[in-house]
């Protein structure tokens, strides 16, 4: 174990240390969720990375689901054509997406040796539009069948029971912190007549479980970003889904611990959701879930990228007294000259970056707290895009861009308080005042919990290429 793995390892407690601070009861200590909750993170990423059976096993989970992604690219090339979606076929390396294209439409191409997608290619717009949010559209209406045809039920209830009797939660939280692994905040309506009397720590869990795990639908989403520089990028997503429950568990508990007697806490409560539907029902509405879905990311993107930029633009336009003959304003434009919003965000992160244990270069470290920075307002997708980026142009390595990747898997950005916070206050109305008190609180704890994942995927890195499918 290198010592950086050490850091990682020590990581994990500084981070339940932070959330201590700021819990509610400091006298109340969860020892049980604390201890098996870093447990079976621990075990899970033992068994990711470090046992050959399970890491064989994650290998061949990622190659069938990149074949999957591949596939449903079929339904957006129909669509958009051959000039946006271009054919697997004719995957293009680094030779410029206009040149490729010219190359694609002659019959005769045959690919050249190393050509590859890679996120140079292509800009942001083109990529997200056109090969990754049909792929949420897809994933969705898969989801929506599976779980029509009762067939991700008796998983969730697996998960639910580990939980439970592990780690000593109610029923309910640990039924929808199962759920999570596979839905986003729809998650809810499988305890829903269990929440309006849920206790604020019950809540606060539910809330942290929402915000630090991502819903499959987007899965594809993220996968599609990084596989060029990470091919087993989609076998590390699951794992981290999966660690990342535990997780807010643990800190959500040191948070806001239970003070009370929970109503599901004999036992786990039956999924009460039907939906009533036949499959090919239950296609069309996943599929139309997954457009809105879509949309939505897309519509966020344009809206907050556009306010950072904006507020960029102020600070550019301060950094131009730098070329003033006042020497005071030259001062201050000089400081401004390196004032972003991701500059300040990643600043803001750099203590909780840095214990878990990603670099032990500046360099690394720096463009890691900020792509985690720039989560918290642009949401994860540009930098998942940036993590790429970086990874191709060996501005970071392969340590940091596991540890990162397994980090900014999560909805931990604020502009997921408001669709979270506003769809449980919209299933319970009468517990409004409990819900925007911790949908910050659950913010935090998402993001710490992210971090600690993070610090998981430290511990047990061993610089091994494989790792990441190389």
């Amino acid at each position: 174990m290198s010592w950086l793995n050490l850091v990682s390892f020590v990581g994990i407690f500084i981070l339940c240390g932070v959330a201590w601070l700021g819990s509610e009861s400091r006298k109340t200590m969860p020892w049980k969720v604390i201890l098996w909750g870093i447990a079976l993170q621990l075990a899970l990423g033992l068994l990711v990375f470090r046992v050959p059976v399970t890491r064989e096993i994650l290998r061949i989970l990622s190659t069938n689901i990149n074949a999957i992604l591949d596939a449903t690219e079929a339904g957006a090339r129909f669509v958009f054509g051959d000039l946006l979606v271009p054919n697997p076929a004719f995957a293009p390396g680094p030779i410029g997406a206009g040149r490729w294209l010219s190359r694609a439409l002659t019959p005769a191409y045959i690919p050249v040796s190393g050509d590859r997608l890679t996120p140079e290619n292509l800009n942001l717009g083109y990529i997200l539009a056109f090969r990754a949010l049909p792929s949420v559209v897809f994933f969705s209406a898969l989801m929506a069948l599976l779980y029509n045809l009762k067939l991700i039920q008796p998983v969730v209830q697996v998960f639910a029971k580990v939980f439970y009797k592990l780690m000593g939660l109610s029923g309910a939280e640990s039924l929808n912190g199962a759920a999570n692994i596979f839905v986003g905040i729809e998650s809810a309506l499988v305890v829903r007549p269990f929440l309006a009397e849920m206790t604020r720590s019950e809540l606060c869990a539910v809330l942290t479980a929402c915000y630090g795990s991502i819903a499959s639908t987007v899965l594809a989403l993220y996968a599609n970003l990084l596989r060029p520089t990470f091919p087993n990028i989609v076998g590390h997503l699951v794992s981290a889904s999966l660690m990342a429950i535990p997780a807010c568990f643990v800190i959500s508990k040191i948070l806001v611990p239970e003070t009370s007697i929970a109503k599901t806490a004999g036992g786990l409560p039956e999924d009460l959701t039907q939906d009533g539907m036949n499959p090919m029902e239950s296609v069309i509405t996943g599929a139309w879930d997954g457009v809105k879905l879509a949309v939505s990311i897309a519509s966020l993107l344009i809206a907050v990228l556009g306010l950072v930029a904006l507020v960029n633009l102020f600070f550019g336009n301060l950094a131009a007294l730098g070329q003033s003959s006042n020497p005071n304003l030259v001062q201050i434009g000089n400081v401004f000259r390196v004032i972003t919003v991701q500059n300040i965000l990643g600043a803001l992160c750099l203590p909780i970056v840095a214990v878990t244990g990603v670099s032990d270069k500046w360099p690394e470290l720096w463009q890691s707290s900020v792509l985690i920075g720039r989560r918290l307002l642009e949401t994860e997708v540009p930098a998942y895009l940036e993590l790429a980026k970086l990874s191709q142009q060996g501005v970071i390595g392969d340590r940091a861009l596991v540890i990162v990747s397994y980090i900014l898997c999560g909805f931990a950005h604020i502009p997921a308080v408001g669709i979270f916070v506003g769809g449980f206050v919209s299933l319970i109305p009468t517990r409004r005042k409990d819900l925007t008190e911790l949908g910050w609180k659950a913010l935090w704890a998402a993001s710490l919990a992210t971090a600690m994942i993070g610090c998981v995927a430290g511990v047990f890195f061993s610089g091994d290429a494989a790792i990441v499918g190389r």
